[in-house]
């Protein structure tokens, strides 16, 4: 019987190093470097299942703490698990909650066991730790679940980086001891804040606990991209060679580049579809924010370059007048396109790494994209 998860790399860029890989899941595989739209509530806001095929997403990310609050994992364990709960046959990654806890900073309480804080819904008292969110994600049925973890701030000292990683590292062990589903695979978080000493040995302290897949955690907290470049050209040589790289979190375009050319595979971020509903759009050029009156008379596509729906039909003229009339469609035209614009880029960046020609393609990104209409 084969093994339900492997993880392969196919091809390595000449130009630049960048892999080019698959990940093979229950639910289908999934190519990498891969950019994974962001479902909090089993939900992509404003898109549908069937959108999400049409636009050509591979994988979903669903919230582990949102999911636990409302409507609960055994709500969603007994309509047959999150894939028929949200009628998506294809993977799903949940994230272990401990990123939302850490964002409650007010509101919790971390000790050895796990984490105390109120619900941002009713204020009741809450407790997650390692074993209950890998009971939450078991009974989500997720394909890929992550270990529970603790998400230093940023600016933050070494002390208290230190603590939160080796806390980190503490509760991976007891996310590994307690997990038991074999059609879910467990990935292990990288943690040490922007202390390049803690970054490599939270990632070989982590590797040698053997997880299948791992992730970087506690980067895009706030800090300049400069600062995580450096944290991911002075992390990425002690991950291991053979498991998939998720940095968490990320999800402009620029950093995508940047971080597959230093190793990673897999993203996430909210960012496609907040902005898209608040009337910004992502294009080849740069950041538009297409409700402003100077595309009032724009009767051109919100990106030339794009081949999605809204951008194959409608004109940033049309799609203005959306947002000004308080139409819903104007949000979900541009969550459309900001979405499928950020697939169709990493299907760019897979293609370039085929050719072994990665750097070439970041040149002509940059000389065409105005890093200062950037996010």
């Amino acid at each position: 019987m084969s093994k339900p998860f492997s993880y392969e790399v196919l091809h390595v860029c000449k130009q630049s190093g960048a892999r080019l890989g698959v990940l093979h899941t229950p639910h289908g595989d999934i190519p990498t470097p891969i950019y994974m739209p962001v479902g909090t509530s089993a939900c992509v806001k404003a898109m549908t299942p069937r959108e999400m095929k049409e636009i050509g997403t591979k994988i979903l990310l669903s919230n582990t703490y949102h999911l636990h609050l409302r409507p609960g994992e055994a709500l969603v364990k007994e309509a047959g698990g999150l894939h028929k709960f949200m009628g998506w046959d294809g993977p799903i990654l949940t994230d272990s909650g401990g990123f939302q806890v850490f964002s409650l900073a007010g509101i919790r309480k971390i000790k050895e066991e796990g984490v105390t804080f109120q619900s941002h819904l009713d204020g009741s008292r809450q407790f997650i730790g390692p074993e209950e969110s890998m009971d939450i994600q078991q009974a989500l049925g997720s394909d890929i679940a992550m270990a529970f973890d603790v998400c230093s701030p940023y600016p933050c000292d070494w002390e208290t980086a230190k603590k939160n990683m080796e806390i980190t590292h503490r509760w991976a062990e007891r996310c590994k001891q307690h997990h038991t589903r074999e059609d879910q695979a467990l990935f292990g978080i990288v943690q040490g804040a922007f202390y390049k000493d803690l970054r490599v040995e939270s990632a070989k302290v982590l590797s040698d606990m053997d997880f299948i897949g791992y992730g970087i955690g506690g980067l895009s907290v706030g800090e300049p991209k400069p600062i995580m470049y450096e944290m991911l050209d002075e992390l990425m040589p002690h991950m291991p060679e053979q498991k998939p790289r998720y940095l968490m979190g990320v999800g402009t375009p620029d950093c995508f580049i940047e971080a597959v050319i230093r190793g990673v595979d897999m993203f996430d971020c909210v960012l496609a579809t907040r902005i898209a509903r608040n009337g910004s759009v992502m294009t080849s050029k740069g950041r538009v924010v297409v409700k402003n009156g100077k595309y009032a008379h724009d009767f051109s596509p919100l990106d030339d370059q794009c081949d999605c729906y809204a951008c194959k039909n409608f004109t940033r003229a049309y799609i203005r007048h959306l947002f000004n009339a308080k139409e819903i469609t104007g949000g979900r035209l541009a969550s459309i396109h900001n979405l499928r614009f950020l697939i169709h880029m990493m299907e760019e960046i897979r293609e370039a790494i085929a050719n072994d020609s990665l750097l070439d393609y970041r040149k002509e990104f940059y000389e065409r994209y105005d890093l200062t209409k950037n996010f």
